[in-house]
């Protein structure tokens, strides 16, 4: 039977070819280079304490709807309110119910770093994301080879874009260190089965390079797990099923970056641009 995960994969490939034969590659390559030059998200995640990562994320394949956002851009002002270093937003439309427009929608009204969060597996993909307004596109180690991944990180950078390169195994967190990450995201979730261990986190972390910038990505629920993670390394951490579903997303937000900047968790540290 094939898994949810590789649907999703087939589903954002169908959905590429079929954009691409409305806008050719070369337009959209063109076009992604016309707009404003990206944020420095280098300097945003290198700033004191731990991070957070907003998403905007109304469905996931596990739960189905999370949230009914009508205005993606009201989120991501009051994520800012709340003093989130990032805002995450979902492009995939098949299974996170995300597009395109809501991140060009965001980029209207925020000043922060955005990541294009989807699943990357074209080119076409990267210039889209330039296009559209994100800073940080991601790169699953798990669905890329190693020719495959460095071209993409290759493309991304060449845009003056930042790369996260997810990985879940010390062997994919040592793929992601030949390819030249300097921005690794360790998720604890496993993308095929969906369960969630948090402790692949600290497993896997210690043993990256210290200028590599460290995200956790999934599993913060409460304050107490973003002072875990950032007790275990991380510089940032991408929360978004609890904040969507929160009643006042501000005030979460908030919160959490309350706890980021306790003083246990790692203080500024200045990075080579």
């Amino acid at each position: 039977m094939i898994d949810v995960f590789s649907q999703i994969i087939a589903g954002v490939s169908a959905d590429v070819a079929e954009r691409e034969a409305a806008i050719s590659f070369a337009d959209m390559k063109a076009m992604s280079k016309a707009v404003p030059p990206p944020r420095d998200v280098v300097r945003a995640l290198g700033a004191q304490g731990c991070g957070v990562i907003a998403e905007i994320k109304r469905a996931d394949p596990l739960t189905g709807l999370l949230a009914d956002i009508e205005q993606p851009s009201a989120l991501a002002e009051a994520y800012v309110a709340g003093g989130a270093r990032m805002i995450s937003c979902h492009t995939e439309r098949r299974r996170f119910a995300g597009s395109l427009e809501d991140m060009a929608a965001v980029r209207q009204v925020v000043d922060v770093p955005i990541m294009c969060r989807d699943f990357i597996v074209d080119p076409y993909q990267i210039h889209e994301a330039r296009y559209f307004g994100a800073d940080m596109v991601p790169l699953l180690v798990s669905v890329l080879d190693e020719p495959r991944l460095s071209a993409l990180l290759d493309r991304i950078e060449s845009l003056g874009m930042t790369a996260l390169v997810e990985i879940q195994t010390p062997d994919e967190a040592s793929l992601a260190i030949a390819c030249g990450a300097k921005v690794i995201g360790i998720n604890a979730r496993n993308l095929r089965t969906r369960e969630v261990n948090r402790g692949i986190f600290a497993d896997i972390a210690p043993g990256l390079p210290e200028e590599v910038i460290k995200i956790a990505l999934s599993g913060v629920r409460t304050s107490r797990d973003l002072m875990s993670y950032a007790g275990a390394g991380a510089d940032a951490v991408v929360i978004g099923a609890n904040l969507v579903t929160s009643d006042d997303p501000a005030a979460m937000c908030r919160t959490l970056v309350a706890a980021g900047m306790h003083p246990s968790c790692p203080s500024a540290r200045s990075f080579q641009h």
